[in-house]
């Protein structure tokens, strides 16, 4: 049951001054599935497409510790001196130039039920039609027995920081689908994503919960099952059909983050200020930066996934003609052409950060085939087929440092882009 055309691009919100989306999807190989392809010239720095997505979420540890964010679209919702303040630890942190911050608290809306937060009477909205009504816990929001609580508890105790993925993401597609008047649509969008094998399902949720994942996966497929059942979906919660979804969360979720602070530094370099006032800005926030850092290390972002149906038709390469980021400050993603694009020519992303990019081709792979289930055979790869399958000692430290100081899923997931 495939989705339409129609209802693969319905998501995309538009490109200023284009009359439609210059891309189109189309089959490549049993290997590589569909990709995503230019129908005319797209120049460097412009704008391929915006997209919202079907479904997103925040993480649950990231919203445990504070990082304030729409329910819905994941806007970052405190001021940016707040930020500032909480991410240093420094209740008297001012900002400078704080009118270039661009939270308007006065927007901010409330669910009367639950008194989830969203940043627009818009979000609001958008969440009660699509969601909402189903997932709202009403007044037992802090009830500890309330069936999401209690999965949502479930999933904080078998899935720690840095996070990568969320249940409340499948619980929102279940709820999507229950409040739906066109079950169907919905069903064949969220069936667009690529599916595995039941054996690569297995290593993806081994590595999202790490070494005794059945038993935790049937735990959390019972939970799911009393908070959610919904009988047009009961695939999802058979053992199987639970294992792909999870794992269909695994491989196409993409990364999400929001930041206020981040939304105000940008403003601060946009200003014309004279050499001296410049140098003093930027020697503030460098400093800002690093109190940041030795106060809350590396966990900047309101951070998220979702789930995006013309993105997730983009494929990797080491060599991207494309990126990917959230400029809006909330969950709209914007890719973005790193070079000229040609009509005809594949569009393709990196699912690896920059550092990960300038390591060797067995390196790449390793990671590429652990987190993702593939060989890349982009340009750079096969034009290092040659070079001999080992990592570099320095890379071996690299690799060492990061096994010891985090959990098995860090690097699952689409790279993290920045605001």
């Amino acid at each position: 049951m495939a989705a339409s055309m129609g209802d693969v691009f319905s998501f995309c919100v538009g490109v200023a001054g284009k009359a439609r989306v210059a891309v189109e999807v189309r089959f490549v190989s049993s290997a590589k599935g569909k990709g995503l392809f230019a129908t005319q010239l797209i120049r460097k720095g412009e704008t391929v497409f915006v997209e919202r997505p079907l479904v997103a979420a925040q993480f649950l540890w990231n919203a445990l510790y504070r990082y304030r964010a729409c329910d819905h679209c994941l806007r970052a919702l405190e001021k940016a001196e707040e930020n500032a303040q909480r991410l240093t630890g420094k209740p008297g942190q001012v900002l400078p130039h704080p009118e270039l911050c661009a939270v308007r608290k006065d927007l901010h809306q409330n669910c009367p039920h639950c008194q989830v937060m969203y940043c627009s009477a818009e979000c609001r909205l958008a969440a009660a039609e699509q969601y909402h009504q189903v997932l709202c816990p009403g007044p037992s929001q802090d009830d500890p027995l309330h069936p999401l609580n209690k999965l949502q508890e479930a999933w904080r105790s078998v899935h720690y920081p840095p996070e990568t993925a969320s249940i409340m993401l499948m619980a929102r597609m279940v709820a999507t689908v229950k409040q739906a008047k066109d079950k169907d649509r919905w069903i064949r969008l969220f069936s667009q994503f690529c599916n595995k094998t039941a054996n690569e399902e297995e290593e993806i949720v081994h590595k999202l919960l790490g070494d005794k994942f059945k038993g935790q996966l049937e735990l959390l497929r019972r939970l799911f099952t009393e908070a959610l059942y919904e009988e047009a979906l009961s695939q999802w919660f058979t053992p199987d059909g639970f294992r792909s979804l999870f794992a269909l969360v695994g491989t196409n979720g993409q990364g999400i983050g929001t930041s206020s602070l981040s939304q105000w530094v940008h403003a601060c370099d946009a200003l014309e200020l004279k050499p001296q006032d410049r140098e003093q800005l930027d020697a503030f926030i460098d400093q800002l930066y690093k109190d940041i850092e030795a106060a809350t290390g590396e966990f900047l972002n309101c951070e998220g996934s979702g789930l995006y149906v013309l993105q997730s038709c983009c494929n990797h390469s080491c060599v991207p003609n494309a990126e990917t980021t959230f400029p809006e400050n909330n969950f709209l993603l914007h890719v973005t052409a790193l070079e000229d694009i040609k009509p005809g020519e594949e569009i393709c992303i990196s699912y690896l950060d920059c550092c990960q990019r300038e390591r060797s081709r067995h390196s790449r792979h390793k990671i590429l085939r652990e987190n993702y289930l593939f060989v890349c055979s982009c340009p750079k790869c096969l034009a290092e087929a040659d070079e001999p399958n080992v990592t570099s000692e320095e890379e071996e430290e690299e690799e060492e440092e990061e096994e010891e100081g985090e959990p098995e899923d860090a690097e699952l997931g689409d790279e993290m882009t920045d605001v």
